[in-house]
């Protein structure tokens, strides 16, 4: 029997995956220190993305808004995710930028990350798990699993091996977008893992898309897992990862041991089932055992995605030729993971083919530079007539001759027009109308306003009225529009 440790992915992987990085500050104040206080060894919470969503979409001062929280949770390490050659973008940034995103992330009250390059370019993990020692923050080095004829087990363990070299490294994070490892593969993997991962601790992160991840967590654990990362039951499963709730009982009925107060999670599941609905997010979700999602290994937030950019060339009917294009998309470009930027890359290029009708007739600039080797080498050679269509596309030369710079600190300062490395991280990132937005609509809100239980009692009796699919509730504060259940 063993003890098993808790990572929280409410506030992160669950938002991302359910609410699409929608999740303000004062969404979650409520109750994170309650989940402070159960027991959990790291939180995650944030990552470049919600930088870029939050200001630009919500309107949201991001810096303002992780102090509230960090500061709301003085017992538990906060984490942030880190892809290791870009903060936001599907580009590549430069490598100053990174380490500064790094040091202000510090600043802020992060003392964990995890850091992941789904082309494992270990060297620049290893500088970025540096940078974050520089204040005694842990790292995690991810291994992204992917379904591949190159990705075995010898292939697992080299990573393991390389990036666990490092003494800033603490643990291995077995990462796995697609929910696609099943019990024979865990049973060989991770033990290829553990045995060149100096041994330190193996972390497992599974997102629930095909119903399975549950079972996974559990086999994970006989084979060696010590880490499992879960989330409050709303904010679990589907494209998110199985919940608290289950996984501490499961562990139970196998006999192993935990940490965490149960008695706090049902406020916790209240609180952000409330949220959820009053804002319009996913909440309680969960999926079906799909097979051909072991295939094109779409993650489950991509899914959304490609349903609003067919639906606006009123081409729904076409999302299955999307999926398959996207499998075929996949092995054409040698296999990357499916996790940003490469999951929106392939997924960005089977849309394009299907609604052009044309393979590769148009090709988006960053697939130009996947191609030209500015993400780093491909895990396997991108199909040779694929290459040349690619490098033959109008864009192609002109995206070529300008590879990714490496502007110092001192040069990103002067470029931006500013001192404040906070406010340097911002104008880097999001455009500056969208920064003058955010300014304009004032401090952080530290409360959510919920609808009151009659006015939402009254919405629902009126729905099941009229055959209305939606209501549209407005106040002075928000807007919340409420959908006709699918049963």
């Amino acid at each position: 029997m063993a003890h098993i440790e808790f990572l929280d992915e409410t506030m992160r992987d669950g938002q991302q995956s359910l609410w699409g990085l929608r999740m303000q500050a004062g969404m979650a104040l409520p109750v994170s220190p309650l989940l402070d206080r159960t027991g959990f060894t790291t939180i995650d919470l944030t990552g470049g993305g919600m930088l870029d969503v939050l200001t630009r979409y919500c309107h949201e001062n991001y810096w303002e808004g992780l102090d509230l929280l960090v500061a709301s949770m003085p017992n538990t390490p906060v984490r942030a995710g880190l892809r290791s050659n870009a903060n936001v973008t599907f580009g590549v940034s430069p490598d100053a930028l990174m380490d500064l995103w790094v040091r202000r992330l510090c600043a802020h009250g992060v003392r964990s990350f995890w850091v992941y390059d789904v082309l494992f370019n270990i060297d620049k993990m290893h500088r970025i798990a540096k940078v974050a020692k520089e204040k005694n923050a842990q790292v995690a080095g991810a291994i992204m699993y992917a379904l591949s004829p190159v990705h075995t087990e010898e292939f697992f363990a080299d990573k393991a091996d390389r990036l666990s070299a490092s003494p800033d490294i603490d643990t291995i994070l077995l990462y796995d977008t697609a929910g696609v490892l099943e019990r024979e593969r865990l049973k060989t993997l991770v033990p290829a893992i553990a045995a060149k991962a100096r041994g330190k601790k193996i972390e497992f992160h599974s997102n629930n898309l095909l119903g399975m991840s549950a079972k996974a967590y559990l086999d994970a654990v006989e084979f060696g897992v010590s880490v499992l990362h879960t989330a409050s039951r709303p904010m679990a499963n589907g494209p998110s990862v199985p919940s608290t709730e289950i996984m501490v009982k499961n562990i139970e009925l196998k006999g192993h041991t935990h940490s965490l107060d149960t008695s706090l999670f049902k406020p916790v599941a209240d609180h952000f089932e409330a949220v959820g609905k009053a804002a319009g997010f996913l909440v309680n979700q969960y999926a079906e055992y799909d097979v051909f999602s072991i295939e094109h290994q779409i993650p489950g937030g991509m899914m959304g995605t490609f349903k609003a950019q067919l639906a606006n060339h009123n081409m729904m009917d076409k999302l299955p030729e999307v999926l398959a294009e996207t499998a075929a998309v996949r092995r054409d470009l040698g296999y990357p993971g499916m996790a940003t930027p490469f999951s929106q890359l392939v997924g960005i290029q089977a849309v394009l083919n299907v609604v052009t009708g044309k393979r590769y007739g148009t090709v988006p600039d960053e697939v130009v530079q996947y191609a030209a080797g500015f993400y780093g080498q491909t895990v396997a050679p991108i199909d040779p007539n694929v290459l040349d269509r690619i490098m033959s596309s109008p864009r192609a030369r002109e995206v070529v001759a300008n590879p990714p710079q490496q502007p110092t600190l001192e040069d990103l300062k002067k470029q931006y027009g500013t001192e404040d490395e906070d406010e340097l991280i911002l104008r880097a990132t999001v455009p500056e109308a969208d920064i003058a937005k955010m300014r304009a609509a004032g401090a952080v809100k530290q409360t959510y306003p919920l609808l009151s239980s009659p006015e939402l009692e009254r919405v629902r009796k009126l729905m099941k009225l009229t055959r209305t699919p939606v209501v549209e509730v407005k106040s002075a504060e928000m807007t919340v529009s409420l959908r006709r259940s699918a049963k």
